[in-house]
């Protein structure tokens, strides 16, 4: 290992502590020679680090900056010197924190997954450039035009692009010479997988079998949740997970009024495994759509991990991949079938070992040695 200090600066669209993703799992491991800057975005009603904080060994800092405005307020964002104007106080920010937490050498590394944060990371000087496509931003609701030429301003920048998936590296424009990685998503296997037998305060007295699904709830199928619930009337369906949207829970009135439906919310990382290894089968109901097709979800590895029986929609490769080890389903009246087989399903061992492969500590080697290959043959 090189004992050269690498800096890296990552503008992230995800904040550190709302979600655990991707990114907090490979750079909690990348290693003691990096030194790491983790830009998180503003998100209303959630908590922010406007002073930075230390996790592990990466420094956290909340920005303001550019994004989605809902309603009609939004459009004025379209206005590019106007938009210039309002991007000015973020960027002061940033620059702010780069320079006092010592991240302003032109010899850094700049990692982007914040679109918004673009054309701003592609002007940052820098010895090395790369972007982390870990979905396809242009394909959220609310993703204003004028964000794809951002993206393209960024892209024809960067040395090195990391992909979660083959679909997803096939729908970005990748300019030639650019090195394309395919890195997925995986798993925390011992965190998973060590058996904890104490049942959660959150599953004790439900009533069983309980159907688990655990991850943001805005990208699951609540009518195919509901539809479940229905005919499944005698088994508990437990929702675990943050949403993006305010009162996500509220105003899903159909799907809270039914008796086996309950949802839970956020839970620290650290207490899922006890929640999910106490599932009868672990969901994964998630929408079929243009955005999740590209994905790979890391909830694949860590519910076989644990070793409980899943039931998937099949709507991305990785899901149809892993077809010997769980339930896929190719329709959503055919999920709501297969529940009683699903639960019947005693492939543990298969299923463990499945997810023994997609180690975060692998990924994040890979990344790590792409990285600093990358560096060395990158001009001072």
């Amino acid at each position: 290992m090189p004992c050269t200090p690498f800096r890296l600066v990552w503008f992230s669209e995800i904040q550190w502590d709302f979600l655990s993703t991707r990114k907090q799992r490979l750079l909690a491991r990348f290693p003691e020679n990096w030194r790491i800057l983790f830009i998180e975005p503003y998100a209303l009603g959630r908590r922010h680090h406007w002073l930075p904080v230390k996790r592990g060994r990466v420094w956290v800092v909340s920005v303001p900056f550019l994004k989605s405005v809902p309603f009609r307020i939004g459009q004025l964002l379209d206005i590019p010197l106007l938009r210039l104007l309002v991007s000015l106080p973020g960027i002061v920010m940033m620059q702010f924190w780069v320079t006092v937490l010592g991240f302003a050498s032109r010899e850094r590394i700049i990692g982007l997954s914040n679109l918004y944060w673009s054309r701003v990371a592609a002007c940052l000087p820098c010895r090395l450039r790369f972007y982390d496509a870990n979905d396809d931003h242009l394909a959220f609701p609310g993703s204003p035009p004028w964000l794809k030429r951002y993206l393209d301003t960024y892209l024809s920048s960067v040395q090195l692009l990391f992909s979660v998936s083959p679909e997803l590296t096939a729908r970005i424009r990748v300019p030639v010479g650019v090195r394309c990685i395919e890195l997925g998503n995986g798993v925390e296997f011992t965190h998973f997988a060590t058996p904890i037998h104490q049942i959660p305060e959150a599953l004790s007295g439900l009533k069983r079998p309980i159907l688990g699904y655990v991850g943001a709830m805005d990208w699951i199928d609540t009518a195919l949740v509901a539809a479940v619930a229905k005919a499944w009337p005698d088994y508990s369906i437990v929702l675990i997970g943050p949403a993006y949207e305010r009162e996500w829970w509220k105003k899903h009135v159909a799907l809270n009024a039914m008796p086996n439906v309950h949802y839970v919310g956020k839970i620290d990382y650290a207490e899922l495994p006890a929640l999910v290894q106490h599932f009868d089968l672990a969901l994964m109901p998630l929408l079929s759509n243009e955005l999740k097709g590209v994905s790979h979800p890391n909830k694949l590895y860590e519910y076989s991990a644990s070793g409980v029986p899943v039931l998937s929609m099949n709507y991305c490769s990785a899901v149809e991949r892993a077809r010997e080890v769980v339930h896929v389903a190719l329709s959503p009246e055919a999920f709501v079938r297969m529940v009683p087989e699903a639960l019947a399903d005693k492939r543990r061992e298969a299923r463990q070992a499945f997810a023994r492969q997609h180690s975060w500590d692998t990924l994040a080697s890979v990344m790590v040695e792409e990285l600093q290959n990358a560096y060395q043959e990158q001009p001072r």
